[in-house]
């Protein structure tokens, strides 16, 4: 039997979107959309002179899944470079596509259930690929 695909765990990582409030004072913005499924993302990203992220606030109009991929990105995202939130992204993507292990990113192993639901896979990568894009400007910058 596989594990339900909104658990409990889902849930509160969901709801702890608050703790991760829009920005409007970071240095990069970006809005993503995921066309399948119409999940949206504003994420706002600081980031040291290194390009390091220090701070993620966003506002998510998603699905649980992708509520709670954000939440797992703006916790884990902090001290990580463009390379490596786009390395991240691209396991999960991988890892959904069954080219690979999972990902390594903390917290994704509660997301396992979504790999038998595609249509949900755009709205759990939409938080990566939004602070890919804010993350670019900065790189362009």
């Amino acid at each position: 039997m596989s594990a339900p695909l909104y658990s409990r765990d889902i849930l509160s990582l969901a709801v702890a979107n608050a703790d991760h409030l829009p920005n409007p004072d970071a240095r990069y913005h970006a809005t993503a959309r995921a066309p399948l499924c119409g999940s949206r993302i504003i994420v706002d990203v600081d980031a040291d002179d290194a390009g390091r992220v220090t701070g993620v606030g966003m506002h998510v109009e998603a699905c649980a899944l992708g509520q709670a991929a954000a939440t797992l990105l703006a916790r884990h995202a902090p001290g990580r470079s463009l390379a490596d939130i786009r390395a991240a992204r691209d396991a999960i993507a991988g890892w959904f596509g069954g080219t690979g292990d999972a990902p390594l990113w903390p917290g994704f192993d509660l997301l396992a259930a979504a790999r038998d639901y595609p249509a949900r896979h755009g709205a759990i990568l939409l938080p990566f690929d939004a602070a890919i894009a804010a993350l670019e400007a900065e790189a362009a910058a």
